[in-house]
């Protein structure tokens, strides 16, 4: 279909004639072609469950000129020094709205949107201008606890998040934020649903699942975003021996993505080097096919993260039903991805469905020994990301478990 155009500013007007101004925004869905165009592999088998709004791409578009009067023209003309400057402004607006919603609503408050948007660019174009030389603003769009909802933030291109940590504190207070974890770093902002991320990991693939019913039980799950890692990825045959390393990257790839480092997630060989390096393993251990396991895991996190963690033991699986309250406890208050060790097998324990009361548990496990593709829907499907009763770990062996501590730092 052609394109769907709304005017905004002069009356509403639209190249749909059904589509008016009272007409609601979910009206507006049926006019959007789907991202498959068409393709009959829509009908494939749909994920178990959906998340996330769904997202219309506009643009906006503004008559700058009004119909000449009678008027002659008059010239001005300033005689003081002026200086001039051509900047590109990436202008992007968000609002979020319900589907009932009036479409005279959304064009009202995306014109205010960019209202606001422009002048808080100049704002910051002024703040961080040094004699003729001025930084880009950049928008970005963070998705806060309600009832902040969603927020456009402009920083200045080319200043790191280190040295606007008081701008940060300002808007931690403006929205009553906590002052103990990231919600305003770049590495913070809202992806939409319809954006793909250029390294090719699958993100959060547990929120395509539906959690057990289990009578009286309270979920609790890791909080924030991660990527899952797991055998045969980036060209490396590790298969067999590489999972904890796995498990460890994406250990690692929830602290870059909440902002806490703005380091790349390591490699099997810096993983190496960084055992090497505090003294826990011998030169020779850098491209070697040797295991690790969750010590190993704590010593590298504090290695190039710089992030501490604590370690679980326990003596036999069967013990694992019995540490509900300690799961469940980590993932509310430190929210971060567990990994966990035993025999010669690494899983990454992502929450925990519990009961305080009848010590019911279900264990949210990735699993990072899948040696296939990036495919949500086998992924899930297969259980290579699913809950897993305690029937799950070997009875009788022995695990370690590592629960790395979030920083407190905005």
């Amino acid at each position: 279909m052609k394109k769907l155009l709304i005017w905004p500013n002069t009356g509403f007007q639209s190249s749909v004639e059904s589509l008016t101004e009272a007409s609601a925004c979910g009206d507006i869905l049926q006019w959007i072609e789907s991202d498959d165009g068409g393709s009959k592999k829509s009908s494939k088998k749909k994920d178990k469950k959906k998340s996330g709004p769904t997202v219309v791409n506009m643009k906006l578009l503004f008559e700058v000129t009004e119909p000449a009067g009678n008027t002659a023209p008059s010239l001005i003309r300033v005689s003081t020094q002026q200086h001039c400057v051509k900047m590109p402004l990436p202008l992007d607006c968000a609002l979020s709205v319900t589907t009932d919603e009036r479409l005279e609503t959304v064009c009202t408050g995306l014109v205010e949107a960019l209202n606001k948007q422009l002048a808080d660019m100049e704002e910051v174009v002024l703040q961080y201008r040094k004699g003729s030389s001025f930084l880009v603003p950049q928008p970005f769009h963070f998705q806060l606890p309600e009832p902040a909802g969603l927020i456009t933030v402009v920083y200045p291109a080319g200043v790191p998040d280190s040295q606007l940590q008081a701008v940060r504190e300002d808007l931690h207070r403006k929205f009553e934020l906590p002052c103990d974890r990231p919600y305003l770093r770049r590495a913070n902002a809202f992806h939409f649903p319809d954006a793909a991320y250029k390294d090719g990991y699958l993100r959060n693939p547990h929120i395509h699942l539906n959690p057990p019913n289990i009578e009286d039980a309270k979920l609790y799950l890791v909080q924030g975003v991660y990527s899952y890692h797991h055998y045969m990825q980036d060209h490396v045959d590790d298969n067999g021996w590489g999972c904890a390393y796995r498990s460890l990257q994406t250990i690692c790839s929830w602290f870059q993505q909440q902002g806490y480092v703005e380091t790349a997630v390591p490699t099997h060989t810096q993983i190496q080097q960084a055992l090497v390096d505090v003294g826990d393993k011998e030169p020779r251990f850098v491209g070697s096919r040797q295991w690790i396991g969750s010590i190993e895991v704590q010593a590298v996190l504090n290695q190039l993260l710089g992030v501490t963690s604590k370690i679980m033991f326990v003596s036999q699986g069967s013990e694992l039903a019995t540490k509900g309250r300690e799961l469940a406890n980590h993932f509310q208050t430190e929210g971060t991805p567990v990994m966990i060790g035993g025999g010669v097998l690494a899983h990454t324990i992502l929450g925990v469905v519990w009961s305080e009361n009848t010590g019911q548990i279900r264990f949210l496990i990735l699993d990072p020994h899948y040696t296939g593709g990036e495919d949500l829907q086998t992924i899930t499907d297969k259980g290579w990301c699913g809950w897993k009763g305690p029937e799950f770990w070997d009875q009788n062996a022995y695990y370690n478990l590592c629960l790395p501590q979030r920083p407190k730092t905005i």
